[in-house]
């Protein structure tokens, strides 16, 4: 029964000066001085290249994945090495993020190889050599929390979405899957706010934290994969 709910867990475990101006002149304005677009907006959730993971707590929900910073030696960049056996635990940051202002969420991650022989739709094949997942909680105590899990899959084909074996809490969504592009890094882009109202139907406008986790608790399969910076961008 503990196991049952530490698996919930696990998937649910982000102006006016013109009006004085004579025509010609406000013509002149607008154009010749026209005030330049406003910058994109960054809020950066995992600084893992400057060597940071301040707020980014840790959760185990069977055993413990290692995580650790270390110096990538293809990119040269300081990321986030993830190394399970057998284990689940992940690294949570509690932030909140309004959707409405910034809804793109940015991540790059690499993965040593792919899971094989797992199907995605039982609670046995319910593991990932890398996901980034958002939280939206909800309701009194969470009851109502959802969360959307970003994931590299074993046999799933990218865009694929389907709920969680373990709660009806929780969505998956593949962008990545087999061997294709095991071994290098892979950046995304997603619109968290169209994804969430996608898999759930509803209008989400902002989330409460953001995760990332290396797991195969269910399966007992192994895996090394590695995680880049996290940000959050209006475009």
């Amino acid at each position: 029964m503990e196991r049952r709910s530490q698996q919930r867990q696990k998937a649910a475990g982000c102006i006016a000066y013109t009006s004085f101006m004579k025509p010609f002149q406000l013509f002149l304005a607008c154009h010749l001085f026209a005030v330049p677009a406003a910058s994109a907006q960054t809020i950066v959730a995992g600084d893992f290249s400057s060597g940071d993971l301040g707020g980014w707590d840790a959760k185990s929900f069977t055993g413990h994945t290692v995580y650790q910073l270390i110096k990538d030696a293809a990119s040269g960049k300081t990321v986030l090495q993830a190394e399970t056996r057998g284990a689940a635990s992940g690294r949570f940051r509690k932030i909140r993020i309004d959707l409405t202002k910034t809804p793109f969420l940015n991540w790059s991650w690499k993965i040593d190889k792919p899971y094989r022989d797992l199907d995605e739709n039982t609670r046995g094949g319910d593991d990932f050599p890398v996901r980034v997942y958002v939280v939206a909680e909800r309701g009194v105590f969470g009851l109502s929390t959802r969360a959307l899990n970003y994931v590299w899959a074993a046999n799933k084909a990218v865009g694929s979405t389907w709920p969680n074996p373990f709660t009806s809490q929780a969505m998956m969504l593949a962008v990545d899957q087999g061997v294709a592009r095991a071994g290098q890094w892979v950046s995304h882009k997603r619109n968290v706010r169209d994804d969430l109202k996608a898999a759930f139907g509803e209008d989400f406008t902002r989330i409460d934290a953001v995760a990332v986790m290396t797991d195969g608790d269910n399966s007992g399969q192994e895996a090394r994969a590695w995680y880049g910076d996290i940000s959050f961008t209006d475009r």
